[in-house]
């Protein structure tokens, strides 16, 4: 637990450090009452993607407006949710402008469709932040997200370290998340420089719109043909995707088998604690979201900060944050997500999951 403690705090001293060391002052930081004199309104549009992951609405939305709020009580947030829906994205974009949107912040659909997005905001000199993805293929002004090759090794070490020496022996399941999003890729991507060779692939998907649905069904289809072989494990890149593999197992009869996920959704944290699903990967949403409403107010400010990074979307350079995942197992909800308050005890352990909440000592 002192390695989680460790990256958390590293995590972040690097954002307090770097994300606005053009600024003089990182509002919040204890100065930010004379910086929020300096401009007390503006207008915000905070444009997410789905719903099909949970974290958008229940986490990311929340905290950026309660910490924008903090900062600038005058500011208004204008929240938008594409449900899938790149088309709709845009619309919900140029409709945010028009209605006198200063700030965009944005983590795409499409990060290939949505530079259209961007592109209409610069039009009008409003800058853009590329939130969790990357919009590809044009100038972006900023970019928050985690180290997302890192999260794609994560879940593979982990789920070698599951398999041990039934790894060479049987096969695995392999769900990627959705081909539309630069995240996914990065994820395949870290998954595979561990995995490949280490493991034998029986089949693998790319799940559009990241729809666990989409998921389950490719899952109960797939199943069949492997009748006879022995299937070891699943690489299923986030929650939903492994909520609907599990799923399609479990109305084949199929026995528990280690599964990877992301997200650390409540539902995956309960199938973690007993046992139909081994790990998660967590994002600090809350400290990503917050330092994202932090950066938000410094360009409605007028100001330029400086990253600590950058990343290359195909056009540059894009100034960039990049945050550690923490991988979370059975023996580590304790001491991450419960602790963080990013999931309470109580809500996790509701109902028939009090016994298991009970053994890994939570409550």
């Amino acid at each position: 637990m002192r390695k989680y403690r460790r990256v958390m705090a590293a995590a972040a001293a690097a954002l307090a450090g770097t994300i606005l060391t053009g600024c003089g002052v990182l509002p919040g930081s204890g100065g930010d009452e004379p910086a929020a004199a300096a401009k007390a309104a503006g207008r915000v549009a905070l444009l997410l993607p789905e719903r099909a992951a949970s974290r958008y609405d229940a986490a990311d939305a929340p905290y950026f407006s309660q910490r924008l709020k903090q900062l600038c009580p005058g500011c208004e947030i204008d929240y938008r949710n594409a449900e899938q829906d790149a088309d709709e994205q845009l619309a919900q974009a140029e409709e945010a402008l028009e209605e006198g949107a200063e700030v965009l912040v944005l983590t795409p659909v499409d990060s290939a469709a949505a530079a259209k997005i961007v592109e209409r905001a610069h039009d009008r000199d409003v800058p853009v932040i590329s939130y969790d993805r990357l919009v590809l293929g044009t100038a972006v002004d900023y970019y928050v997200s985690f180290d997302n090759a890192k999260v794609g090794r994560l879940q593979a070490e982990s789920l070698l370290s599951a398999l041990g020496g039934k790894a060479g022996s049987g096969e695995i399941l392999w769900i990627n998340g959705s081909p539309t999003d630069n995240n996914a890729t990065l994820f395949k991507q870290g998954a595979h420089a561990t995995l490949d060779g280490k493991v034998r692939i029986a089949a693998e998907f790319d799940t559009p719109e990241w729809n666990p649905d989409n998921a389950k069904a490719w899952t109960a289809r797939t199943l069949p043909s492997l009748r006879g072989r022995d299937l070891v494990g699943v690489y299923a890149a986030n929650d939903g995707t492994a909520g609907g593999a599990i799923a399609a197992m479990q109305a084949a009869g199929l026995p528990a088998v280690p599964v990877t996920g992301q997200d650390a959704e409540i539902a995956a944290l309960q199938r973690i604690l007993v046992g139909r699903q081994h790990m998660t990967v967590y994002k600090a949403v809350r400290m990503q979201a917050e330092k994202t409403a932090e950066l938000a107010f410094a360009l409605l400010r007028g100001e330029k900060p400086e990253a600590g990074a950058t990343v290359d979307n195909g056009a540059g350079a894009v100034p960039s944050v990049l945050l550690d995942p923490v991988t979370v197992t059975k023996e580590t909800i304790k001491e991450t997500v419960v602790k963080d308050g990013y999931v309470t005890p109580g809500a996790l352990c509701a109902g028939a999951y009090a016994d298991a909440c009970s053994a890994a000592g939570i409550g």
